[in-house]
């Protein structure tokens, strides 16, 4: 390799160097800069730099280029340089460099060109055989080697008679003509179809000719292959064709590709309109159960949506079609729901008419692990074991009519009807005779024969009066009556009749004020109360929300036809972060509402699908004054005073129950009941 020397290391030099670091042994950068850009570039390459070029001069010196541009610099290396040693201007070298880098250019396109020329020919699956005019095999690609049975490295360079004796490319190249789907028996046994072209250049000059050919063997297997398939498919079409259920196929893609009559009679679309289409063009309410499907290559079983223009309300099975693992797509059977629907709209009217006479729930469906919520669930699994009357509590939407109903399924008295009543909505005119019933001309309208009450038609079973707080004073008084003689007197009778039933009362209201500003009975409330279960509100038993979520979602997906699979921990955490005063009714109003406006390609609820959740935790105001105070509800503040007017009493009282309700002027069942609601012990202390 020869040895040179780059004297000027500017733009020009670096551009020397790059070429010819290469191709010789560079011994030397000189530059009078020593930051020149070819300086730190030779540097960096580990050879020799200086700012004096006559330091390197030697007799073994091949080639001196010289890059500086200055005459007076040229002058001095040309007198200076020995008598073997080349001096080239950079502009010469530069021009070799070029000529040499085009070179190697040119070179290295051949070789893609010639590697990519091999990779499609050795890549197809169709043999092919090239010879010259002298008959010799000059390519011969992998698929020929297969079909044919010898390797390429034999048959290059062999005459084609000796390789393939039957083959007819010689008589191509006398003829000129091509011969396209010959057949041809080949030594092995094997049959090929075969097409043989003559390879003529651009002057008209034979130089070649070129075969390709397939086995046959591949073909016949194809169409055996195909003539089976034609079968199944007219066995499997008449199958679908005559089934009663809707079918629908989509491939891996999502696009239909067949569909039934049966189909287009339930959905009301045609071909037209489903094959080629995406799944979703038959869906008008709800996701597609092909998607998803697809998706996670597991079947759906017994999803309600509505499909077709007419909204034709349907439940729909889909499964996957995979074959040796693969999926291929998904098939879908639609059962028309219109005439069950129509059963069930009746067994929901009829279900409606008799709503009053059963309990539909258990304490299976009283979601909650917590220590608040476990013990007033044992305190009514204990009472539904008594004859007791039951006095729930508790805000509203914490679940006091769940409790009433799992109480009145886990009685004796299960298997008889449960009334439910509630007190609020009936008006004043009217909550008495509705309770009690009316003899036959006790008021303008009354019916013929008179009408028993609630409490009649609870006989023997259970009768659930909620917002108890609510009855008006007279009514009051009689049902105090009816709990301690066990008997009713109907509205415009003289008759008591006596009756059996077990009273589950409920309320939110704080009947002990009731009691003290004369809106509620103290000895109706002393009946009432033999058996009080505090129900605690969502804020003070978070960590049931999870299970409350997973529940109250499966009750949202049968409702509205959706497959939302659950909250993520993001948004468990901001439902936490609440403190829900409209408890479990306003969580499932808000889950309820995600839901509504999730895609039907999510499952999840996220953090951003809730809506903004302000917390009730007390904030925070400016007084006109100046001064900053809290803003509380007047319940709230109220109950914290009596909260500390209890303590402080028990305190000066050394924890003396009896003596601490005599101070306070309260019924001792009374300050129990207190001292459990704002959890005070009996020393006083929170």
């Amino acid at each position: 390799m020869q040895k040179i020397i780059i004297v000027g290391a500017g733009k020009g030099g670096t551009a020397i160097l790059d070429i010819f670091k290469q191709i010789a042994n560079v011994a030397a950068v000189i530059d009078i800069n020593p930051k020149a850009p070819g300086i730190i570039a030779a540097e960096n390459a580990g050879i020799n730099t200086g700012t004096d070029w006559r330091k390197y001069m030697a007799d073994d010196l091949d080639i001196v280029i010289e890059v500086t541009g200055e005459e007076k610099v040229f002058r001095e290396l040309r007198d200076a340089r020995g008598k073997n040693t080349v001096l080239i201007p950079g502009s010469v070298a530069y021009l070799l460099a070029t000529l040499l880098e085009e070179k190697e250019g040119l070179i290295n396109t051949l070789r893609k060109v010639t590697y990519e020329h091999d990779l499609i020919f050795n890549s197809s699956g169709d043999g092919m055989v090239v010879i010259n005019t002298e008959g010799i095999i000059t390519l011969f690609n992998r698929s020929a080697e297969k079909i044919i049975g010898t390797t390429r490295d034999h048959a290059e360079g062999k005459h084609v008679s000796d390789i393939i004796p039957s083959s007819k490319l010689p008589r191509v190249l006398n003829t000129r003509k091509s011969e396209s789907n010959q057949e041809l028996v080949l030594p092995n046994g094997s049959k090929i179809i075969t097409t043989r072209i003559p390879i003529i250049d651009e002057n008209d000059q034979l130089i070649g000719a070129f075969s390709v050919f397939k086995d046959i063997t591949d073909v016949v297997s194809l169409a055996e292959e195909i003539t089976n398939l034609k079968e199944i498919q007219t066995m499997l079409q008449a199958i679908i064709n005559s089934s009663d259920e809707a079918i629908s196929v989509v491939d891996e893609e999502g696009r239909g590709i067949l569909i039934n009559p049966a189909y287009t009679r339930i959905t009301g679309l045609k071909e037209e309109q489903v094959i080629g289409q995406p799944a979703t063009a038959d869906i008008s309410e709800g996701e597609s159960m092909h998607m998803k499907v697809l998706k996670t290559r597991r079947p759906v079983r017994g999803t309600a949506m509505r499909v077709g223009p007419n909204k034709k309300e349907v439940v729909v099975n889909v499964a996957p079609i995979i074959v040796d693992g693969i999926l291929k797509g998904s098939v879908g059977v639609i059962h028309d729901m219109s005439e069950i629907q129509n059963l069930n709209r009746e067994l929901i009217r009829a279900r409606q008419i008799i709503r009053t006479l059963e309990a539909k729930y258990s304490f299976e469906d009283i979601i909650g692990q917590s220590e608040e919520m476990m013990i007033p669930i044992e305190q009514a699994k204990l009472g539904a074991k008594t004859p007791a009357t039951v006095l729930l509590r508790g805000e509203s939407g914490t679940g006091k009519e769940l409790f009433a109903h799992a109480i009145h399924n886990a009685s004796d008295r299960k298997f008889n009807k449960f009334i439910r009543v509630n007190c609020a909505a009936i008006s004043e005119s009217l909550i008495e005779s509705e309770l009690f019933g009316y003899e036959e001309g006790a008021f303008s309208g009354a019916k013929r024969g008179g009408k028993r009450g609630f409490f009649e038609e609870a006989n023997n079973g259970s009768i659930f009066l909620d917002e108890i707080g609510e009855l008006p004073a007279n009514t009051q008084a009689k049902l105090l009556r009816v709990l301690q003689e066990r008997e009713i007197i109907r509205v415009g009778g003289t008759k008591p009749v006596p009756i059996n039933v077990r009273v589950i009362a409920a309320t939110n209201m704080n009947l002990e004020k009731g009691i003290a500003n004369g809106g509620f009975r103290e000895d109706l409330y002393y009946r009432l109360n033999r058996m009080p279960i505090h129900i605690p509100p969502l804020k003070r038993r978070k960590e049931d929300i999870p299970l409350l979520c997973e529940r109250l979602i499966r009750k949202i997906n049968q409702d509205y036809g959706r497959n939302v699979e659950g909250v993520s921990e993001k948004a468990i955490k901001k439902l936490m972060d609440y403190d829900w005063p409209g408890n479990v009714r306003e969580l499932e109003n808000v889950l309820g509402r995600a839901i509504i406006f999730l895609n039907y390609n999510e499952t999840i609820i996220g953090f951003d699908h809730l809506p903004d959740l302000q917390s009730s935790q007390p904030k925070e105001r400016q007084h006109q004054s100046g001064v900053m105070v809290k803003t509380e509800t007047l319940t709230v503040q109220m109950e914290k005073f009596e909260s500390k007017v209890i303590s402080d009493t028990l305190k000066h009282v050394n924890g003396n129950k009896t003596l601490a309700a005599k101070t306070l002027g309260v019924s001792v069942r009374n300050l129990y009941y207190k001292l459990e609601k704002y959890g005070i012990e009996a020393n006083g202390m929170q």
